[in-house]
């Protein structure tokens, strides 16, 4: 057996990721371990844990793979900062003391670190994959296509913020790159920063935001900020932004064309301008999509596009990429962004330089992303009883049933089950669950589970085999992240006083049969589930149908804002103390909130950093 171990790490989101003889056998980000969210250091822990799953020692694994090449960056940073002086010395001078002790000696960190696992570790079983590769790798590979495009948008790796590749069999070749500082992914980031969310985690509240406001601002930035060609290349002006020579995404100059300062963090002022903003900045990434995967589909005439990178997490986007029909079908990588690239690198290891076979049966390889941790009975109920928590064990038929009645009923329920997600989405192994029918139930959640702004918009997770009949969606989503229209039957019609409704003020109106799922556009963010790959969630939804006639649940992550998604029954048993969880299910382990001991009660309304 060959073992080969991808890692990414010092950045953010640091993961490890174990194939077998090219089988994925296990991935896991770094923070879910260590408590601390987008943890970038070395993952000890993440590392520990696949090796676990395989039953193997470091001594067994024949190659790591490491998903970045550090000189290459290195040399981008320097470029950068030569071109910026004496602009760029503030930066310049906060980075190289990293860069000197840690980063550009990358090898031998990585190397002291695997030695701390292993002793006698050998550094010539260490390499290094190109950041855009191990993405370009991450959406290929482990994708249900012999041959597809694959496109690749983040804020930047080495030098390339964009690639294009074309994968056939166990080949993958880069065509085409955008390089740094033109990077889709950073005039977001840019757009995040200037309406008040912090960079590289808040960018999917600006999208969340979006719909709120109106995408006014859109010609604005394509006049002055963007100019965007008809391919879909484009490049941003520099004089509107900071992040190549200073410690900020935008300047003063970006304060001028929009007539308003950047938003405090936290601040309670988000004003229907922010709205507009992040409708806008929405607004042009999916025009930029949208010209790049049409041109794409003209210039290669291959119907299946693959993607990853930071910005294949933005669902609104993907969901109009597939409408638009260039392509006849999508896969996204789950992971898509930098943790993704552990699995990335060490595929890219497997199939490009080893030269491997690569079989595809029409169904991707991720295994509905469910590759971390899973605990037995007995590792449940010990971690439980040592928590001082009351549960009753049932048999699996009555735990289905006992938790369908609790949502029926209104209850939010945390779901802990199986192996935990790889990715940062909750897709039913650590979820916190509710009444998509509930006109409180989003609200609710937002404000007094998550502690989180109210406006933030929760997923629907539905019986693949209903998806149809409640959406305007056809295909498979079963890593959330297609978003598509309730449809038509399924909405109610708005009243004119409604309609005049702006902003905020949107939030509490009913516009479906299901409104804790249905954002203020009529869209919904969807989980399609599927019985091969998480019978016990499909089970729990069908007997939630057998109910109430409707085959979907609210899913968010189990986890309050600004905490990684839980990972072991501890985990949970504390979140669930902290929050107004009602019912907690661990396997066949249920907890009811009455029933605990009140002096187990912690505080997590501020135990984490906000996101």
């Amino acid at each position: 057996m060959t073992y080969v171990l991808g890692i990414s790490a010092l950045y953010h989101d640091s993961a490890a990721a174990l194939l077998r003889d090219g089988e994925i056998v296990a991935a896991a980000q770094e923070e879910r371990f260590t408590r601390i969210k987008h943890d970038p250091r070395f993952p000890a822990e993440a590392i520990a844990y696949v090796m676990d799953e395989a039953g193997i020692q470091l001594d067994d694994v024949d190659h790591v793979v490491f998903y970045d090449k550090p000189f290459l960056k290195f040399e981008r940073l320097l470029e950068t900062y030569l071109a910026t002086v004496p602009r760029g010395f503030n930066s310049f001078r906060m980075a190289m003391p990293v860069w000197l002790r840690e980063k550009l000696f990358l090898k031998d960190l990585l190397t002291k670190e695997l030695r701390r696992i292993q002793k006698g570790f050998k550094d010539d079983k260490l390499r290094f994959a190109e950041h855009h590769i191990s993405h370009a790798a991450s959406a290929f590979f482990p994708s249900p296509f012999e041959e597809a495009v694959v496109l690749t948008v983040d804020g930047v790796g080495e030098w390339a913020t964009t690639t294009v590749g074309i994968g056939k069999g166990n080949e993958l070749k880069i065509q085409k790159e955008l390089h740094f500082p033109h990077s889709l992914g950073l005039l977001y980031s840019a757009f995040a920063y200037f309406t008040g969310f912090k960079v590289n985690s808040g960018e999917y509240k600006v999208m969340g935001l979006a719909p709120y406001g109106e995408a006014k601002y859109k010609d604005l930035m394509l006049s002055n900020l963007v100019d965007l060609k008809d391919d879909g290349s484009f490049r941003l002006n520099q004089a509107y932004f900071n992040y190549t020579s200073g410690l900020t995404m935008t300047n003063k100059a970006m304060e001028e064309l929009f007539g308003q300062p950047v938003r405090k963090p936290e601040s309670e002022d988000l004003t229907q301008f922010h709205m507009d903003v992040a409708a806008s900045v929405q607004a042009v990434t999916e025009e930029i999509m949208l010209r790049i995967t049409r041109s794409l589909a003209t210039e290669y005439g291959i119907p299946n596009l693959c993607l990853a990178g930071g910005v294949a997490l933005n669902c609104v986007a993907n969901g109009k990429i597939l409408r638009d029909g260039a392509f006849e079908r999508v896969w996204v990588q789950p992971a898509a962004g930098d943790a993704g690239g552990a699995l990335g690198a060490a595929q890219a290891l497997w199939y490009m330089e080893l030269q491997e076979p690569r079989k595809t049966n029409g169904k991707d390889t991720m295994r509905g992303a469910y590759l971390g941790p899973a605990h037995s009975d007995a590792e449940i109920t010990g971690e439980l009883d040592r928590a001082g928590a009351v549960y009753e064990m049932l048999d699996e038929a009555e735990m289905v049933a006992q938790t369908a009645q609790a949502l029926a009923d209104g209850k939010a329920i945390g779901w802990f089950q199986g192996r935990m997600e790889f990715g940062p989405r909750a897709l039913g192994g650590r979820s916190i669950l509710g009444d998509p029918r509930s006109e409180t139930m989003q609200k609710m959640l937002n404000l007094k589970v998550k502690y989180r702004e109210s406006f933030r918009p929760f997923a629907p997770s539905v019986l693949r085999e209903d998806v149809a009949a409640w959406f305007e969606l056809e295909e498979d989503s079963p890593y959330m992240l297609l978003v598509a229209d309730v449809r038509e039957d399924i909405r109610r019609a708005m009243t004119a006083e409604e309609q005049a409704l702006f902003g905020i003020d949107k939030l509490n109106v009913k516009r479906s049969e299901i409104p804790a799922v249905t954002h203020v556009d009529y869209s919904a963010r969807i989980q399609t589930v599927h019985q091969d790959t998480n019978p016990k969630y499909h089970a729990l939804i069908s007997r939630f149908k057998a109910l109430t006639g409707c085959p979907i649940v609210v899913n968010t992550s189990f986890n309050v804002r600004g905490e990684p998604i839980v990972c072991t029954p501890t985990d949970a048993f504390k979140c669930f103390m902290g929050t107004d969880i009602e019912l907690l299910v661990i396997g066949n382990c249920v907890l009811r909130k009455e029933a605990q001991d009140q002096s187990l009660k912690e505080n997590y309304e501020s135990k984490y950093e906000l996101d």
